[in-house]
């Protein structure tokens, strides 16, 4: 054996000794973690969910069986139609899918929607995606039922300005509807009330499709990477994700002020207390399911957050710097505080990378939906 190498060998054999003692801990650690989640849900590590908050274990989405036979039902079509038609709008030139695309996952990569006249919207427009299961509408909650959901932004002067009233007269008076009428209501008379239902026996079959984090979660563990189950641990516990992010379709259903009211400034907007008037409801916002996050971007109600690495950075930070901190803003009722449940996480770098991609990972398989043939 030459000294080249005899250098050579002895040189790995050193590389070697300090990557095995370098961080045993971490590595022994980073195993443990992986191999406790591949198995059951029921037997994962307990998450971290503070004291009082109500939550519901992570389990996969339910396959969406009927789909191609919902479809097929004569108010879902007239539905469907009626989502892609602009004649629903004052202009004839704004739709319900103007602001939610299919696909761009039931909503536009906008920050935020335009209306009527070129009018911008306040809030980005919230995705449909399984809305049916939600029990509250809207970034403030205003409506509880998707009826009245699907008339809101129909009646609304910024976005789809038509009066209710003279709707139905108008649809009328497109031969090409009343037999869709028909067949729906087993009469060809046009109300609001069967627009609205018909609009929301649609917006009920628009469903996420499995990822591969719901592969997982049904046993096909090898569909996440190391990185991805570390980012699954990370999520249900030192993240804190699932205090707000639980359940089938990773929402406590609830109202929180994250920190991003911008009181007194240009884009100040306090959310839900605008509908209820209540100080304790300043600047809190429905939590939006965390399915299908990679098409449904831009995030939040204002749309500012394009960067997934920048979102978990701001939650990462706590968002606390918004609360009060003079007599002044003490003494303001209204004054924004931050939930308790928000508070400075201290993740690494690495940590944060790893929650990145199990976010990444919670993303559907995308679909085309064929636009309908509108009625002449």
């Amino acid at each position: 054996m030459n000294r080249f190498t005899l250098f050579t060998l002895l040189l790995s054999i050193c590389f070697s000794c300090k990557n095995s003692s370098a961080n045993p801990d971490g590595l022994n650690e980073g195993y443990a973690i992986v191999t406790s989640y591949k198995r059951p849900i029921e037997e994962w590590p307990s998450p971290t969910i503070d004291k009082g908050v109500e939550w519901e274990e992570m389990k996969p989405l339910r396959l969406n069986k009927t789909l191609f036979e919902d479809m097929k039902k004569a108010d879902v079509i007239l539905g469907k139609t009626l989502f892609f038609d602009p004649r629903l709008s004052s202009s004839n030139q704004i739709s319900c899918s103007s602001c939610h695309h299919p696909e761009m996952g039931w909503t536009t990569h906008t920050e935020k929607s335009i209306g009527h006249n070129r009018a911008l919207s306040k809030r980005n427009a919230p995705s449909l995606f399984n809305v049916f299961s939600k029990n509250n509408l809207f970034w403030d909650g205003r409506s509880l039922d998707l009826e009245d959901q699907a008339l809101q932004p129909i009646k609304a002067h910024d976005e789809m300005n038509m009066d209710p009233k003279k709707l139905p007269s108008k649809i009328y008076k497109i031969k090409g509807y009343r037999q869709l009428f028909q067949d729906a209501f087993n009469s060809d008379e046009i109300s609001v009330k069967k627009i609205v239902k018909a609009l929301a026996a649609f917006q009920r079959t628009i469903k996420s499709q499995s990822s591969r984090v719901d592969g997982f979660m049904r046993g096909r563990y090898d569909v996440l990477n190391d990185n991805e189950i570390k980012g699954l641990h990370l999520f249900r516990t030192k993240a804190r994700c699932m205090n707000c992010h639980n359940g089938e379709y990773l929402t406590d259903q609830n109202f929180h002020n994250i920190g991003l009211t911008y009181y007194k400034r240009e884009e100040e907007d306090l959310g839900l207390y605008n509908i209820t008037k209540k100080a304790k409801d300043v600047g809190k916002f429905s939590t939006p399911s965390l399915r299908d996050l990679l098409n449904t971007r831009p995030w939040m109600h204002n749309g500012l957050f394009h960067d997934l690495i920048g979102i978990v950075n701001i939650y990462n930070s706590g968002m606390q710097m918004v609360n009060p901190r003079s007599e002044g803003q003490y003494k303001d009722s209204l004054h924004p505080v931050t939930d308790s449940l928000i508070q400075p996480l201290g993740l690494t770098e690495k940590e944060i990378e790893d929650l990145a991609a199990f976010l990444k990972a919670l993303n559907g398989t995308k679909y085309k939906m064929p636009i309908p043939k509108i009625p002449e």
